[in-house]
């Protein structure tokens, strides 16, 4: 099944009044913040989360089990969270290097964690077998296309919020925010930058190759952005006209992160931060015509590094 805006456009319906809109928030002369740090749960996963939820209750395809899922933390959460706004069971499975935040929420969202292995191959493996084992509903991190469509939900509401923006940058793991995000923006003529770490470019190294290929992994936003493989929804969008593929040093992460808790009072997740940085290293130079939206998407962080 191929991501369409058909599918964006019938998300948008399904979250609706269930997610939070995205606000803008002005952060310099044609650059605005997209806050969707602020969403349930601490990231843009939950509008996928709920989309894929509700409509697999309107096919009537929920077992029992509930529904299983591998993630670094922030899918998972969102789908412990859509989960429990149906009352569904969860089972979620993590790297053993999860943030011990991202654990502690989930639990508190009432999913039942299992910690496996120590990259998200491993614990998507894991989950696998559980889903073979108990009939339950598998879900993903980001390469399903109600997951994706969900994501895209969130072009819908920068456009309605800042109908002037003509380009959004957005951080990169396994693609579930870019290809919802860049098919949605091919039907209003947004361009659209991907942005990846170095260590950890799924995207980058599938549009070079034309597929979707395995990547190591090796970033200090490794707990967001750390897949092996990009999508192949993600991969194919990504050699569109309106996209670009960058790549940015950890060092600037880190620095965009530290600067957005410095000069504006944002604490995010380094993962959010990556899309900042590929203005902070060049890596993106807008012209001067352009007015930019870059998307702030997670804050499931330990912000006591910032201010050392």
């Amino acid at each position: 099944m191929t991501l369409t805006y058909d599918d964006v456009k019938a998300a948008t319906w399904r979250v609706r009044g269930s997610v939070r809109t995205v606000a803008l928030a002005p952060a310099g002369p044609d650059l605005w913040f997209a806050l969707e740090h602020l969403q349930h749960t601490g990231s843009f996963k939950a509008r996928g989360a709920l989309n894929f939820t509700t409509a697999r209750l309107e096919s009537g395809a929920m077992p029992e089990a509930g529904i299983a899922i591998a993630s670094g933390g922030n899918a998972g959460l969102a789908c412990a969270w859509a989960a429990r706004q149906h009352g569904l069971p969860a089972t979620v499975f993590v790297p053993e290097t999860a943030p011990p935040v991202k654990v502690a929420a989930l639990r508190a969202l009432g999913a039942d964690v299992r910690q496996v292995g120590r990259e998200y191959a491993e614990a998507a493996e894991a989950a696998a077998r559980f889903v073979a084992e108990t009939g339950a509903l598998a879900s993903h991190a980001y390469d399903h296309p109600l997951i994706a469509a969900g994501a895209g939900t969130l072009l819908e509401e920068i456009r309605a919020a800042g109908p002037d923006v003509t380009t959004v940058l957005v951080a990169v793991g396994g693609g579930g925010l870019f290809a919802g995000v860049a098919t949605a923006a091919a039907e209003h003529g947004i361009r659209v930058v991907a942005v990846e770490p170095e260590g950890c470019r799924a995207l980058n190294a599938g549009l070079a190759a034309g597929r979707p290929v395995d990547v190591p992994v090796d970033s200090v936003a490794a707990d967001a952005l750390g897949a092996r493989r990009a999508s192949a929804d993600a991969v194919r969008l990504a050699a569109s006209p309106h996209v670009r593929s960058v790549l940015v040093p950890d060092a600037a992460v880190v620095a965009a992160r530290r600067q957005l808790w410095r000069e504006h009072r944002i604490a995010v997740e380094h993962g959010a931060a990556t899309a900042l940085a590929a203005l902070h290293t060049g890596a993106y130079a807008p012209s001067g015509e352009e007015r930019v939206c870059v998307v702030l998407c997670g804050a499931n962080t330990n912000p006591t590094d910032l201010t050392t």
